[in-house]
Order: structure tokens, then sequence, then C-alpha cells
């Protein structure tokens, strides 16, 4: 699948188009997505999902706390695993949320996107402050010659979430629920880098994990069971996220993965690290020695929990 900026995008085969920010590309999502993928096979078009970054609310309401549950490589893959052809990113500008309804279709969608097809939700709304809807919308597809089909509450509404409900499922550490709304696991991706090697010296070695996007989602602080295919092989382990307490006066948050039974050497590896279940907080102990032995308890209650999720 091709990445493009909107102004980069160049594509003379028209398209079936589906718009909106899409995080999480989630269950939700999923069905809209299904739907232009289908559509573009069945009339030999390009199916091809244009969003929008930044994200909306750090320009129209000047919030840069949003975090995201998706790096736009993340959502990439997403759409690409479900046959989407091209996703379009239109910079988000004040000048570009002033736009008239009518620039926007005729200058956006139909003379760049040569839109065909367009399926959006039914609380679609597009143009300056929002104020043109779905019935504006078919009153231009009239006029510009392209279709357009609307989700309906209840074939989105029935699977009940929203990239929001997602987002505080995670910053609660409820990876099992954000997963489910997901349709698959919450992943972390980011280089190995090189530590202090505490963990080396208690017999839990950890690899840190450098997350080069500031906008993504890092769920709450405490110890996650993890997986990660390294090199075609499907790895297990434990995640923390936070300070390290116990040993450090640090108040940054660290990402550290210790994988179990794996040794190789893949510091300055990028790696995407999937979150299976949250396993406990992240407690300052009275010593190291103490430590040790709650990250013992840690890996017999994680790989206890391998055997029941994989029925290893």
């Amino acid at each position: 699948m091709k990445i493009k900026a909107a102004s980069e995008y160049k594509q003379i085969k028209p398209s079936v188009v589906t718009i909106g920010t899409f995080d999480g590309v989630h269950i939700g999502h999923q069905k809209i997505i299904k739907r232009i993928v289908e559509i573009a096979k069945k009339k030999d078009l390009q199916a091809l999902v244009l969003t929008f970054f930044p994200h909306p609310r750090m320009v129209v309401q000047n919030d840069s706390s949003i975090k995201l549950i998706n790096t736009i490589d993340e959502k990439a893959k997403q759409l690409e695993s479900m046959g989407v052809n091209h996703l379009v990113i239109k910079k988000f500008t004040k000048s570009f949320s002033r736009l008239s309804a009518l620039e926007y279709v005729r200058d956006v969608l139909v003379n760049k996107l040569k839109v065909k097809h367009i399926i959006v939700g039914y609380d679609h709304h597009f143009g300056r402050n929002r104020t043109a809807n779905i019935e504006d919308l078919k009153e231009y597809g009239e006029f510009y010659g392209f279709k357009v089909t609307e989700i309906m509450p209840q074939e989105v509404d029935d699977v009940a979430v929203s990239s929001t409900k997602i987002r505080n499922a995670l910053f609660k550490g409820d990876v099992k629920s954000a997963n489910k709304f997901l349709g698959y696991n919450f992943s972390l991706t980011g280089k190995i880098e090189k530590g202090r090697g505490i963990g080396s010296t208690i017999d839990f070695p950890t690899a840190n994990i450098n997350i080069e996007e500031s906008y993504k989602l890092i769920p709450q602080s405490g110890v996650y069971l993890v997986r990660a295919i390294i090199k075609g092989v499907n790895v297990f382990g434990m995640m923390n996220i936070g300070n390290n307490p116990t040993v450090s006066d640090d108040i940054r948050t660290n990402i550290e993965v210790h994988f179990f039974d794996f040794s190789n050497d893949i510091y300055g590896e990028v790696i995407k690290v999937e979150l299976l279940d949250y396993l406990r907080n992240e407690i300052k102990f009275p010593s190291v020695l103490a430590l040790k032995e709650q990250l013992k308890k840690d890996e017999i209650n994680a790989k206890h929990l391998i055997d029941l999720i994989f029925k290893i």
C-alpha cells in the first residue's frame, strides 16, 4: 500500500474513499474499511482512505495532550492488511479547517482524489466549522458525479466501541478490553537501546524500547505480559512501563522488556511488542532482592497466562 501526503497524491484511476482519523482502526472502523475494499474490487476502483494529521483536536481545540492509539506507520499497516490501496494523509492546519464545504469537496475529493464513491458514517460533518452534513455531501455528489453511501447507526453502534473508549481503557492498563475493541493486540514499536544494565545483575536482562513518536499513547505504568515476533519467531516476555522506583529516582517513563528464554543481541533493531495482559502495578520495593523475588513470581504468573491463552 502507498502512503502519500495529499499534496503529493497523483492518481489517474478513480477511487472509492472513506474519510476520518481512524485512530486505532478498531472493529467499528473495520466495518467501513471492508465496505470500501469490497466496492473497489467490484467496480475496479482504488480503495482509498483519507485521514488527517495532526489529529484535528490538536489544531482546532489546541489540544496537544491527546495521545493516539496508532502511529501513522501502524495505521498504514493495519489498513494495508485489510486491502486498502492508498492511505492519503492531509496535513490538518487551521487554514485547512477554514475551507468551505464546496472548496473541500471540489479541490480535495474531486480534483485530487478522483472520487467516484464515498462511504462515510451517518454523523459525518465537514467544511468550515463542520457545518455541512451527509445530505450536503449527497448534493455535491449529484453535481460532481460521485455516489455517497451512508453507514447507518445500527451498523457501527452495535459494536459499542470508539477510539476514546479504547484510549481510556489503555490509560487504565486494561489492555484486554482495548484489544477486544481493536480486534487485534495493541502494540508499541521502537528501537531497542542499551539501558543501565541493572536487570542483568539480577538475572532479568531487559531491552529498552525507545518510542520515537511523541504522540503515541503509552498505557498506564505497570507490568504487562507481551509478545514479539523476532526474526520470525514468537517470543514472549514481560514489559515494565514506568520509572523503576526501586533502583532509580528518574521521573521519566521507561519501557523495558524481559524476553523469556531469549539471549539474542537485538540492540539497534526496531521491534514491535504486543501487549496481551496487565500483570500488576509498578511498585517501589524495599530492596533490589525483594524486586528480584517479585520478578520471579511475575514470570511464573506470565508463563501460566501464556499457557492459558495460547494452550501451549
